[in-house]
């Protein structure tokens, strides 16, 4: 059995990264990431659908330490895949990936101070023990995407496929495409599949807030002419960030003008007709993601008549396509159900601390970071309001702040505890989204007020996890006895 100091499960975005971290903050430290598939990049690697890329710019969903050097802001998947692979293999942490090697157990001992990690590799059951967990598994199933049970479904005759699980090499060249849904997957689906097909149709059950941005970060590529690569990363960050919180505190504070600004972008693109129609959401804005499209591809494929979008619900698939409630027919040679992800928090692994099991539903989040009474254990989770990377990279230095601050103050454990009995508790993501609200039973709560509050704001996070105390009154250190 392998002991390391360090365990990281996962070698996606937030796995290398926090490998990073560790390699340059923890530099005495030992460490192993744990990847169940047998190539990293994650979500990145595991997507292939058509046009699969990033809603965040990549200023922000970069790491930190390793500026993003390419042209495009809103990076397609390929580019991203590369950068992480690029990183993994400048820093040196792709040497500590055991691939193939899926986490099905962590077992905490108070008395040895240590987690006893298994997991399967193949046929085999292999265990390692380390000092801290580091989970960085994503948010999401991995095996399977969230697909509606519609009556007739076994009439098609035609193909469905969920993007999720898209077939290498599928043609659909001059074929009719029906993609149902709206959200981020959808929007990028839609106009990557209408340069080759006949002709494809977005079916909505509601409509989404859509909102084009240049593919290109204009001031950023004059920053790059003119100043250092490293400072000019930063600064353009720092640009995105502070108005990503602006547009953010505008859409929750002012709604009115926030849908106003909205749909006013959308009638500029394609008339009023369709901002009523199919671009005038029944909710406010971000009480569910919103979508971004690069240099304005979904609304120009819609003007050109390459796409239409539908707002309608299904009665039934029928042999040549879909049957509406409205009555309509939709025909199609093939369906794409873009209608969502499960969520799965740290990936569906069996949790024990002391022989007991850990009920992450009765959890409290700490810092957006750590589980109650859970020793020596961090999970990496992004915003929901801005890039993933700006969340997970906050946390890999907080785990590194801790790690040392047990080394320097001779400490084994550290807890969180909840000891405040007037934090009250809330559900963890306030969302309205349907893959959120189906998982929200299972998942953690977080608290009222600070450490157990989720921000979902960079520089609140920031002030508290770069600079704010690790040992403040809800964090309990003990040394092995």
């Amino acid at each position: 059995m392998e002991h390391v100091d360090v365990i990281v499960v996962g070698a996606g975005l937030s796995g290398i990264g926090g490998a990073c971290h560790l390699k340059m903050e923890c530099p005495g430290k030992t460490f192993v990431i744990l990847e169940a598939r047998p190539a990293m990049g994650g979500t990145w690697d595991l997507f292939r659908y058509p046009g699969v890329r990033s809603d965040s710019d990549m200023y922000t969903l970069g790491y930190r330490f390793r500026p993003w050097r390419e042209a495009k802001a809103m990076a397609d998947g390929p580019s991203i895949l590369r950068y992480i692979n690029d990183t993994a293999n400048e820093y040196g942490v792709d040497k500590a990936i055991r691939y193939n090697c899926r986490v099905q157990r962590a077992s905490w001992s108070s008395n040895d101070a240590r987690w006893t990690v298994e997991a399967e590799s193949g046929p085999d059951k292999i265990r390692f023990t380390c000092n801290f967990l580091y989970l960085c598994t994503g948010y999401y199933d991995y095996d399977s995407g969230y697909t509606p049970q519609w009556p007739g479904v076994e009439r098609f005759r035609g193909t469905i496929l969920h993007p999720q699980k898209w077939p290498e090499d599928f043609d659909y060249a001059g074929k009719r495409i029906v993609v149902i849904g709206s959200g981020a997957t959808a929007v990028t689906l839609v106009p990557a599949m209408a340069e080759r097909a006949a002709h494809v149709t977005m079916l909505q059950r509601s409509p989404t807030y859509v909102v084009s941005r240049p593919a290109e970060d204009k001031v950023a590529i004059w920053l790059r002419r003119w100043l250092p690569d490293r400072a000019a990363y930063m600064v353009a960050r720092w640009k995105n960030v502070l108005s990503g919180t602006f547009f953010y505190n505008l859409a929750r504070k002012r709604p009115k003008i926030f849908k106003w600004m909205v749909a006013r972008g959308v009638r500029h693109e394609l008339g009023d007709e369709y901002v009523t129609k199919h671009f005038t959401p029944r909710y406010n804005p971000w009480d569910q993601r919103l979508c971004l499209v690069p240099d304005s591809d979904l609304f120009r494929t819609i003007r050109e008549g390459r796409v239409a979008v539908v707002t309608d619900e299904i009665e039934t698939f029928t042999e040549d396509g879909l049957l509406l409630k409205s009555g309509a027919q939709l025909d199609a040679d093939v369906i794409v159900t873009a209608t969502g992800l499960v969520l799965k928090l740290v990936s569906g692994m069996q949790l024990e601390v002391d022989g007991g099991s850990v009920e992450l539903r009765k959890s409290l989040v700490y810092k957006g970071m750590m589980f109650s009474d859970v020793p020596n254990l961090a999970f990496a989770v992004g915003y929901t309001n801005a890039s993933w990377t700006l969340k997970c990279d906050l946390t890999a230095e907080y785990v590194c702040r801790l790690v040392n601050y047990m080394d320097q103050n001779g400490y084994d454990m550290c807890t969180p505890r909840l000891n405040d009995p007037n934090v009250g508790e809330q559900p963890v993501i306030d969302f309205t989204s349907g893959y959120v609200q189906r998982a929200l039973p299972n998942l953690p709560r977080q608290g009222l007020k600070t450490p157990w509050r989720l921000h979902q704001n960079y520089v609140k996070d920031l002030s508290m996890m770069r600079y704010g105390r690790v040992d403040d009154s809800a964090m309990e250190f003990k040394a092995r006895v």
